[in-house]
């Protein structure tokens, strides 16, 4: 066995600069030195054994000078020296000093100090030298009625250790461990006894359970736990035992115990389908997310509601828990309020979803009320998809969301109020019944829109929805009374031509004559010159957005006073009103075309906008019937194509949801009795308990792909050659934050190789957890050497280093093999993501770092290389397959991902087909990549060049 693969139990840091002391120094300190520098003697010792030094002349020594002394200090590293010292001989006999060390731990074990006895006995569960442990044994027993439970609980782990690895020594354990539990009083002493009972004899457990199963709640937390898992175990394995336990169960979710409330709500899950014990695990979900403080425990406990979800039978009992869930929106985090929204949401019926959506406009209201912060924000934006969400599914309640949220739209958050907008227009939309309503507090909040996006989409809604004569004549009101005063040019040069008059001007105050004591006229005039303190008039919205320069909201006035001029003339019969109405909505796009051609502006208006509005000028001055259908049929129909496709395809990503949760069976699948069921066939099941302790170690039993190809072999990197004189070869294990490496070395030469090391070290953002040790290798003989690296970010990295090692025997310096290096793939760390065009295009604004790769490849079909480059960089197509399908010869396209780090990734592609090249001509084009690091943008880059160059036809 190698060194490497000695277990050892203690790790101690050791600081690699220090010089190693010499034995002959050591040897003087352990025999004469007093307590303190035998202490520090003996802690060199066993930093130079955990190095891989023998040192034989000192164990002597250890015995005879230290091993006699009572200092506790010193105890407990002769505890740790003993366990990492060599016991035998290169035969494998026990060494014969090793009698007397047996002796001292004997003492040791009737020491009048529980402290020293306790210790011991945790020391012999790491022994695995039965010669050694066989004198220890009625000691060991005796300590099980020791008067403190320190000593008790580590003499039941002791006795559980030795009767596992050794149970010839004490066969009567699970006997003597059941008598000491039926009498044993302290909590610490039974969940370890009981622990050894599940092990070592699940039988004689039951026993004891089933004389104490109406006190189950009485015990402490630990003990709790343990029997959680007995029964666990027992009904995983014996169904039929279900009946007899799940009463236990049932008591304990009302344990004091949070952990204990958890684990009997999974496992009951697991025992029982029915609704009452599926409500009553789900209800102990809820109080434990809401009592519970901790942020990650509430989403590790919301996760498992959503597991609870996804099974079909399961979802209709929790669908009656929707108002409990709600509940968790007291929580101030957003990651937990989000998920609790998005489980809320999968789980509305036509039952509930009038209290859910009181409960979401309450809290709409709340966060009005609340100080300013970025979450409120981001939670107002949240609650108003949600609504949104509930109304295009249940359209009886958008008549109570609209008026509430619309009062959003003068919303200072602009993401807020954009969602608002969306919402409400596609309810206008869907809903005929609501538009009157809707258009109606529009014109009460239209005065108050601060966000010139916002005031886009309501001039668009207004123009496009104001059926009848008064709803025209108000948006024109509203329309003139944001403008002010026209012409706008004329009264902004009059206003400053007026500012500069009244500041030069003097004011001579009227001659009044006044009659003195005397009885004669005096004259007393007021000269006073007076410089009136210039005020920040406060603009009308629209008009502060124009001379700020933003025309593209001048074009969309047009536009909307071009339907509503039409919609007038063709309700209002009178030739003067119709004139006069269409001369007013000419005049107003004269005026801001004028402004435009200004200097007032900041900025000049741009040529499309000019273009816009003398457009619809020339519509007013014509009216041609042909004008008036694409201005008053064709935009709406085009909405409500665009509305009826994302419907389409949110159905058809319901439907794949529901597909992936419901249970095909196929008519020929056998049907299997559980009566009829072979035990060893009942182990396919999963066990909970084993898969969150892989969980817990990182070692996630991930499916493996059902291509053959796809296995292990396809991460093995070949390191050396295969005529160097070590080969190497490592197996890549990624698992989420960190990389497991095991390396396999095998020596090709027949010298012994002493202190072969393997060096490592790393570029980018990884980091080396361990110096593996150093191993010696026999003629042709190998081993395997594993190394952690940390991973911080989401970036290419690189690890290299070499083999080192020296021939026994030969006097030359040291040996070295350079290693290959060992590329780690960005691959692993990104996942499919999605989010709304509106994030995606935020994000593409505020992400620094852009990666412009231009496409070379020999694909010749568009649809074709997208799919490719989905597949090779794991992002997530956000545009939606109907934009994608037919063929012109050009595609552009959004891509985003997400890392486990949560950076995020955004890619446009855009690609075409040179046509004049011929049919066989290779796609081409550029795919641009951002991210907030530059790390991730040049990762993703080489990544989608590597597989352009991989690409076969």
């Amino acid at each position: 066995m190698t060194a490497a693969e000695n277990v050892c139990y203690t790790l101690i840091n050791v600081p690699m600069d220090s010089e190693p002391p010499s034995e002959i120094s050591l040897k003087n300190d352990l025999e004469k030195g007093d307590v303190k520098s035998k202490t520090e003697a003996l802690k060199k010792v066993i930093i130079m054994i955990l190095n891989g030094e023998k040192l034989p002349g000192l164990l002597m020594t250890i015995i005879r000078f230290v091993l006699p002394l009572q200092d506790h200090t010193i105890k407990k590293l002769l505890l740790v020296f003993w366990e990492i010292v060599p016991k035998t001989t290169p035969d494998g006999r026990l060494l014969h000093e090793m009698i007397l060390v047996c002796d001292a731990y004997r003492k040791d074990l009737q020491h009048p100090n529980e402290f020293i006895r306790g210790s011991t006995l945790r020391f012999l569960c790491k022994l695995k030298e039965a010669e050694l442990l066989e004198p220890l044994m009625p000691a060991i027993r005796a300590c099980l009625e020791h008067r403190h439970s320190y000593v008790r609980r580590n003499a039941v782990l002791a006795i559980y250790t030795i009767y596992r690895n050794f149970e010839h020594l004490i066969p009567d354990a699970p006997e003597l461990i059941h008598d000491f539990l039926v009498n044993e009083k302290d909590a610490s002493c039974k969940r370890n006894a009981f622990m050894m009972l599940i092990h070592a004899d699940q039988d004689r457990a039951l026993d004891y359970l089933s004389t104490c199963i109406d006190q189950v709640q009485t015990f402490g937390d630990i003990l709790q736990l343990v029997i959680v898992e007995l029964i666990y175990k027992v009904c995983h394995a014996n169904p039929s035992e279900r009946a007899r336990f799940i009463r236990c169960i049932y008591n304990l979710l009302q344990s004091s115990s949070p952990a204990v409330k958890y684990e009997a709500a999974g496992t009951l899950v697991t025992l029982s389908s029915a609704p009452t014990a599926i409500k009553a695990a789900a209800q102990c979900y809820i109080d434990l997310i809401i009592k519970e403080s901790d942020n990650n425990v509430k989403l590790i406990v919301l996760d498992r509601l959503v597991e609870l979800k996804e099974h079909p039978a399961h979802e209709r009992v929790l669908q009656d828990l929707v108002m409990d869930i709600l509940r968790v929106l007291s929580t101030p985090d957003l990651e937990v309020r989000k998920k609790t929204l998005q489980l809320a949401l999968d789980l509305v019926s036509s039952r509930n979803v009038e209290e859910l959506v009181i409960v979401l406009k309450k809290e709409v209201i709340k966060t009005n009320n609340v100080s300013e912060h970025e979450d409120t924000d981001k939670y107002r934006q949240l609650l108003v998809r949600t609504l949104h969400s509930c109304s295009v599914r249940f359209p009886d309640m958008a008549g109570n969301v609209i008026p509430v949220l619309m009062e959003f739209l003068s919303d200072s958050n602009e993401a807020a109020a954009a969602d608002v907008l969306e919402f409400v227009r596609e309810a206008i939309q869907r809903f005929d019944s609501l538009r009157m309503l809707i258009v109606e507090k529009m014109l009460e909040v239209f005065h108050a829109i601060k966000s010139v996006k916002i005031y886009r989409g309501a001039l668009w809604i207004l123009g496009e929805y104001c059926s009848t004569k008064e709803d025209i004549q108000s948006v024109m009101t509203e329309v003139r009374r944001s403008l002010g005063e026209i012409p706008i040019v004329e009264s902004e040069i009059k206003k400053e031509a007026g500012e500069l008059k009244t500041e030069e001007e003097i004011t001579v105050g009227p001659v009044q004559k006044l009659v003195t004591e005397m009885g004669t006229y005096a004259t007393q005039s007021a000269l006073s010159s007076s410089r009136p303190t210039k005020k920040e008039e406060d603009r009308p919205p629209l008009r502060g957005f124009l001379l700020d320069g933003d025309f593209f909201v001048a074009a969309s006035l047009a536009t909307t006073l071009t339907k509503i001029a039409l919609h007038y003339v063709a309700l209002v019969q009178e030739k003067r009103k119709q004139n006069s109405f269409v001369a007013e909505a000419m005049l107003l796009m004269a005026t801001i075309l004028h402004l435009g051609k200004s200097s007032l502006p900041k900025k000049p208006i741009t040529d499309d906008d000019v273009d816009r509005i003398s457009l619809c000028l020339k519509v007013l001055s014509e009216c041609s019937p042909l004008m008036n259908d694409i201005f008053n049929k064709e935009c709406r129909h085009s909405l409500s194509q665009m509305l009826s496709a994302k419907l389409e395809e949110e159905k058809l990503s319901q439907k794949k949801e529901s597909e992936k949760r419901n249970v095909t069976v196929q008519p020929d699948d056998p049907i299997s009795f559980m009566q009829l069921t072979a035990k060893n066939e009942m182990n396919c099941k999963e066990d909970q308990f084993q898969l969150s302790l892989l969980a817990a170690m990182g070692n996630t039993q991930r499916k493996e792909a059902a291509d053959p190809l796809a296995s292990k072999l396809n991460k093995v990197t070949q390191l050396t050659g295969f005529s160097d004189p070590v080969y190497a070869e490592a197996y890549v294990h990624v698992n989420q934050y960190d990389i497991v490496l095991d390396v396999l070395v095998v020596n090709q030469t027949s010298d012994t190789l002493q202190n072969c090391t393997l060096e490592l070290a790393t570029l980018g953002d990884l980091k080396l957890v361990e110096k593996p040790s150093p191993l010696t290798l026999a003629p042709h003989d190998f081993a395997n050497i594993k190394a952690n690296v940390k991973v911080a970010s989401t970036e290419n990295g690189i690890i290299f280093g070499n083999i080192v090692y020296d021939v026994s025997g030969a006097a030359s310096d040291r040996n070295c093999v350079v290693l290959s290096d060992i590329h780690i793939d960005i691959m692993d760390y990104i996942q499919p993501a999605t989010c709304t065009d509106a994030e995606f295009r935020q994000m593409w604004a505020e992400f620094e770092w852009e990666n412009k790769v231009t496409v070379n490849t020999n694909m010749v079909d568009l649809n074709d290389y997208l799919q490719h480059i989905l597949k090779s960089t794991n992002m997530k197509c956000l545009t939606p397959e109907k934009a994608l399908s037919g063929y012109c010869g050009f595609m552009a396209a959004n891509l985003y991902a997400r890392s486990i780090f949560g950076e995020d990734a955004l890619a446009n592609v855009s690609i075409e087909k040179p046509i004049h090249q011929g049919p066989d001509a290779a796609v081409t084009g550029h795919i641009r990549i951002r991210a907030k690091s530059q790390g991730m943008a040049l990762s993703l880059g080489d990544k989608i060049n590597l597989s352009q160059k991989k690409t076969s036809i």
